[in-house]
């Protein structure tokens, strides 16, 4: 990939003519941090799954320059590189957090390249909600053990902490919106959000649907944080089970 390496992974059966499913990991996420899910997913649904590791993040190499507030459609627009390399020609994406978001912006602008959508706590705007985790995570950052725990996860653990921190919290970052892309969005989406998400509201899930350019359906789990797949992972996969046989069976 433009001469540097990524992290990935696969799981599940070879390919077939059933697409695969590719997870787009959180701003703080790698391969390994998607943790049994991977396989879980795989075996419910019966379909070959494919994490990787964004530049910066994992064991993947650092990215060219450093990540602007544009980062996460830089990300998007690599993507269709991502998937050519792996034999992927279409997908349904799972993106969670920072990667719905990458998501949504790679079924906007790549629309063959993507069959179907899950979102999983997506952001298309900021919030305040938001802006003020994030600040309690460079607190910690500073003041706790989180970058040593966090260094099991990432090669260099400081940038891939600074590349999603500092953008979420520089000022310009706050007129960030995705909305404009949402109507050219036709494909089917599943909708997934925590109740007791510190990182976002439910506004998001409702402004993807009033706006959406396909069919949607939600899921919100009252008792789940920012990571549902982690906190109800039954309830997840039975879901996206309901949302794959719309996806275009053709990889």
């Amino acid at each position: 990939m433009q001469g540097r390496a990524i992290e990935a992974q696969w799981w599940g059966p070879p390919l077939t003519e059933r697409v695969p499913i590719v997870l787009l990991h959180e701003g703080l996420g790698s391969v390994a941090m998607w943790r049994d899910f991977p396989q879980a997913l795989a075996e419910r649904t019966d379909r070959r799954v494919l994490a990787y590791s964004r530049f910066g993040h994992g064991e993947s190499d650092p990215p060219a320059t450093a990540h602007t507030i544009d980062f996460m459609h830089d990300e998007a627009r690599m993507l269709p590189e991502v998937l050519d390399a792996a034999g992927v020609r279409t997908a349904i994406l799972f993106g969670h957090s920072d990667g719905g978001s990458i998501a949504l912006i790679a079924a906007a602008e790549s629309p063959s390249l993507v069959s179907a959508l899950v979102l999983e706590a997506p952001h298309v705007f900021v919030e305040k909600e938001s802006l003020t985790s994030i600040a309690r995570m460079k607190r910690h950052w500073e003041t706790s053990n989180l970058r040593e725990r966090l260094a099991r996860y990432h090669r260099d653990v400081d940038v891939a902490f600074h590349g999603w921190n500092d953008v979420w919290l520089d000022p310009q970052f706050r007129s960030w919106n995705l909305e404009s892309y949402l109507p050219r969005v036709t494909c089917p989406a599943l909708l997934i959000q925590g109740g007791l998400d510190e990182y976002g509201t439910l506004n998001q899930i409702d402004a993807i649907e009033r706006q959406f350019g396909g069919p949607t359906r939600r899921l919100i789990l009252k008792e789940a944080g920012h990571s549902p797949h982690r906190d109800h992972p039954q309830a997840v996969l039975d879901a996206i089970v309901n949302l794959a046989p719309a996806a275009s069976e053709s990889r």
